[in-house]
């Protein structure tokens, strides 16, 4: 540690003599520069650049789907009807996530066209600027997410983040506006999952009721109690009345 001590001067003259011969000598690496075209509106976007942004959405697609649309909902208001059921893995992981897509891309239809004729097309025709491609994209989704948001959720992240109070939804930021609408959808799909789980919940303290009263304490009333948690589920149509509930959320 001593002899470390004694040579960090010397290392620390070396570093700043390094500098002033890199700041005396003249630069060897080659200059870039970045062609982004013209258009009436302003600069517009090469086809290698629109290759790179399409990639970074791409790779941007799994959290925006999460945080901006209403996939979380879905997925969350679907665990808990597996649960709820006590069918374990069935149905697994993969065809839950599945279905959530689904019914997330179906659900988000409207907004995709929106963004589609308003940005995508015009902008392969480089009839915008990013900054217009960007605005033009995030309006349609901020529509549909302050639709679905809490004010007493916006007011929050508006407090935490001590920023003013918007004069109208379109002022609303969307570092606000994301947080508050996953606030808001998990408060309704925690909603919904409590009202999926009464049902079986009864239907598990028939079954334990009777198991005592027969005596068989020593049998798991959850083996008993599945099959007619599963019958129940079918003969309601339960698929039809969740899904329906889930979809007439977004679109009723």
């Amino acid at each position: 540690m001593r002899r470390l001590l004694r040579l960090l001067p010397v290392l620390v003259l070396l570093a700043a003599g390094f500098a002033l011969q890199a700041q005396q000598a003249p630069s060897g690496l080659p200059t870039v520069t970045i062609d982004f075209g013209k258009t009436p509106q302003g600069p517009a976007l090469s086809s290698t650049l629109q290759a790179m942004l399409l990639l970074t959405a791409l790779t941007l697609a799994p959290t925006i789907l999460v945080t901006t649309t209403c996939f979380t909902r879905i997925v969350v208001v679907l665990g808990f009807l597996r649960q709820g059921m006590g069918t374990q893995q069935t149905p697994s992981n993969q065809v839950l996530i599945s279905l959530s897509l689904v019914l997330t891309f179906f659900i988000m239809a409207p907004v995709g066209r929106e963004i589609n004729q308003t940005v995508l097309i015009p902008l392969s025709r480089s009839e915008l600027s990013v900054d217009q491609a960007m605005d033009r994209t995030a309006a349609p989704l901020k529509v549909f997410m302050l639709k679905h948001t809490r004010k007493k959720d916006i007011s929050l992240f508006l407090s935490i983040a001590k920023a003013p109070a918007p004069q109208t939804k379109a002022d609303v930021p969307l570092e606000v506006l994301v947080p508050a609408f996953l606030i808001s959808e998990l408060k309704t799909a925690f909603e919904i999952g409590f009202m999926i789980f009464l049902p079986f919940l009864i239907v598990d303290m028939v079954v334990a009721s009777i198991l005592l009263a027969m005596g068989m304490m020593m049998l798991p009333p959850v083996v008993i109690s599945l099959p007619f948690k599963i019958l129940l589920f079918v003969m309601v149509d339960g698929w039809f009345l969740i899904i329906g509930s889930l979809v007439r959320g977004y679109t009723g």
